[in-house]
């Protein structure tokens, strides 16, 4: 959140207790108009390629069926070395906010073309304890701020 904080973000968080799944974390979500995402930390079959892919909490996502549209090739959840490695945050914490930690870019962003429709988002700050809600425009400040490639895609 300093780094948030330090480049003048609006936003508003929260904590509860941890919560490293979304079935957990529904317990905790206030009902403040936020649409609540899903973040999963994805390689490609050679392990030199990775991809954060965000989307509603409330759809499932088939990988392989995500392979098919990200054109990417073969894919595995990544592992924990690797999410500490590219994004600074351990498994039950993965966020967009993780692409602050990112300082090589490395990471390819997929976010689900539905997420657009919303105008509040939710995320984990990079620790699952704690929830923060941030506006769309605020939210593709950020984007632009930590210079990742990014794209919206259908997911489903």
């Amino acid at each position: 959140m300093a780094f948030l904080d330090e480049r003048g973000f609006v936003y508003d968080w929260y904590e509860h207790p941890e919560a490293p799944t979304i079935a957990i974390a529904k317990a905790h979500w206030r009902q403040d108009g936020s649409k609540h995402c899903k973040n999963l930390f994805f390689r490609n079959h050679k392990g030199n390629r990775h991809y954060l892919v965000v989307l509603d909490c409330e759809q499932d996502l088939d990988i392989h069926d995500l392979e098919q549209r990200l054109h990417q090739g073969k894919l595995s959840f990544a592992s924990p070395p690797r999410m500490e490695k590219y994004l600074g945050i351990t498994p039950g914490s993965v966020s967009p906010f993780g692409l602050i930690n990112d300082t090589e870019n490395h990471v390819h962003l997929f976010l689900d073309a539905n997420l657009q429709k919303y105008d509040l988002y939710s995320f984990h700050p990079n620790d699952n304890r704690a929830t923060v809600v941030i506006s769309k425009e605020e939210f593709s400040r950020y984007l632009q701020e930590v210079g990742n490639t990014f794209e919206y895609i259908e997911m489903y």
